[in-house]
């Protein structure tokens, strides 16, 4: 029997977790927030769609004529656009794609600035919907019209549907009766994961083996065309990188000013990105222990060794005896790890973390699952988005299982050797191993020849995409220009670093390419 692998995490830029647990629960905080009232009804027509160079059967698509509807509040309107189900053969139907777009703030707009937070599965939607100012940033959405899009099989487009809320729950919460490790083990997480693809196949009305990062490039080409951009210009976070790259590998000529944040690696293979982004937890892990340490209200004492050496065993307990929660689930170590990551993401997270664990070390597991609740966009016992079906159904077409076992035992021995405290529990069930239908995506170098200076950002101890992948891509890019954020924290731009944030606001509004190599500190 196959053992379980090390999948790739989420890669996406969670939106404010600070402030997405604040509205989520009075135990962290009892503000909340007004919602902005929505002007009038009102209904506009796009600018005129740029079909040069569309052929005869891509026409209808890259022709048509959007209709925008006031929506989200006062500068914000929606529309849907349609696009081919498969881009090779558009005679096999239609899928939606929902978009949102901001108006430029100053009245007159450079052009569209289209942006992505990643995952894959997470929403653009409601990423420039609820959240525009953490999207782009002020300056941004003065000189922009900002679109925020949903990809293929995600949120309000055309999408991936797999489990009702119990069945997730199941799925995402249920803890194994036998011993981890064991045989039964493996055999109870594998059942558990071809129930949730056998779901996805049941329930997606056909659009699994369409639902790949090639398609949804070619869906934002659309886009750029049906919005009346001749170029794309692109702010894309974490797996939005990979969407990016992928855009410049497919139209290089239609590249104006692309920024990618947090970079994915495209030449590596799944299991060196689930094995490296252990890696990359664990670095932030300790990064958070020597913070907690050094402060008040840590629930550690000693040095940074001696802290993980307490948590690892926070995490042995756990997994043998798992803490009852009032709501019926029982925290065990992959959820107690789930919640671990998810405040890692960003450093405002971090006393959220030390309320999870001295919780968890009391206990109680109410903060802990709080923290795993917004990872997998859970709240009142049902789910907010479809973010966990379609991150399975992006990765099990977009990645080849081609490792030996030869290649499995040498990672497992690196995340072993380089990741002790969380290598125990990072190894889980695996619904590509039963997904209906084989990758069909590959993993190699994209150049994008031809393309116009395209800039990656990459922060030093990022814990879901290592910095390591986004001096990778700058490399591959044949106009790559590579800047360093020195610091904690997933995704380098708008994060309070003046020097990142003056570098990407002058590529994107004026074009000035920064210097390849600047490192802010």
């Amino acid at each position: 029997m196959n053992k379980p692998t090390a999948t790739p995490r989420r890669a996406r830029r969670l939106v404010a977790l600070v402030a997405g647990l604040a509205a989520a629960s009075v135990v962290l905080s009892g503000c909340l927030y007004a919602v902005i009232p929505e002007a009038g009804p009102t209904s506009t027509a796009s600018a005129a769609p740029d079909t040069e160079g569309v052929t005869t059967e891509l026409l209808p698509y890259y022709g048509q004529t959007l209709s925008w509807e006031s929506c989200g509040g006062s500068g914000f309107d929606c529309t849907t656009v349609r696009a081919p189900l498969d881009w090779s053969d558009p005679s096999k139907g239609d899928i939606d794609l929902s978009v949102i777009r901001h108006r430029a703030e100053s009245g007159t707009a450079i052009g569209s600035l289209l942006t992505n937070p990643g995952g894959p599965g997470a929403s653009g939607v409601a990423l420039v919907r609820d959240s525009l100012s953490f999207a782009v940033g002020d300056q941004l959405a003065s000189d922009f019209d900002v679109i925020g899009f949903d990809p293929r099989g995600v949120g309000e487009s055309t999408a991936v549907t797999c489990l009702d809320p119990a069945g997730m729950d199941a799925y995402l919460f249920d803890i194994p009766s036998a011993p981890r490790g064991s045989d039964a083990w493996t055999a109870e997480l594998q059942a558990a994961s071809a129930t949730f693809a056998d779901a996805c196949e049941a329930n997606s009305n056909g659009i699994l083996p369409y639902i790949t990062t090639d398609a949804a490039a070619r869906d934002m080409d659309l886009l750029r065309g049906v919005l009346g951009d001749k170029t794309l210009n692109y702010l894309g976070y974490s797996y939005g990188t990979f969407l990016g790259a992928t855009y410049a590998k497919l139209f290089p000529e239609k590249v104006g000013r692309l920024v990618l944040d947090g970079a994915i690696d495209p030449a590596i293979s799944g299991l060196d990105v689930g094995i490296t982004q252990g890696v990359g937890f664990e670095s932030a892990l300790r990064a958070y222990m020597a913070d907690c340490i050094a402060g008040s209200d840590c629930p550690f004492r000693g040095t940074v060794d001696d802290g993980m050496a307490d948590l690892g065993t926070l995490l042995a307990s756990v997994d043998r005896t798992p803490l009852p929660a009032s709501d019926g689930r029982e925290l065990g170590s992959s959820s107690l790890l789930t919640a671990i990551i998810a405040a890692l993401y960003s450093q405002d997270s971090w006393p959220y973390l030390s309320q999870a664990l001295s919780g968890a070390l009391q206990g109680d597991p109410e903060v802990a699952f709080q923290l795993a609740d917004f990872y997998y966009g859970r709240s009142n016992g049902s789910y907010d988005d479809n973010s966990t079906e379609a991150f399975s159904a992006y990765n099990c077409m977009d990645y080849p299982d081609d490792a030996t076992q030869e290649q499995k035992d040498a990672a497992d021995a690196r995340l072993a050797a380089e990741a002790p405290t969380i290598a125990p529990y990072w190894q889980g069930g695996d619904a590509c191993a039963v997904w209906p239908y084989p990758p069909t995506g590959v993993r190699e170098p994209i150049a994008a020849e031809g393309a116009a200076p395209i800039v990656v950002v990459g922060t030093t101890n990022d814990p879901a995409t290592p910095y390591e992948w986004s001096v990778s891509l700058a490399d591959q890019l044949s106009s790559g220009v590579l800047v360093t954020r020195v610091g904690e924290g997933h995704t380098g731009f708008n994060k309070g670093n003046a020097c990142v944030d003056d570098a990407v606001i002058a590529y994107l509004t004026a074009g000035t390419v920064p210097d390849d190599g600047l490192r802010c500190e």
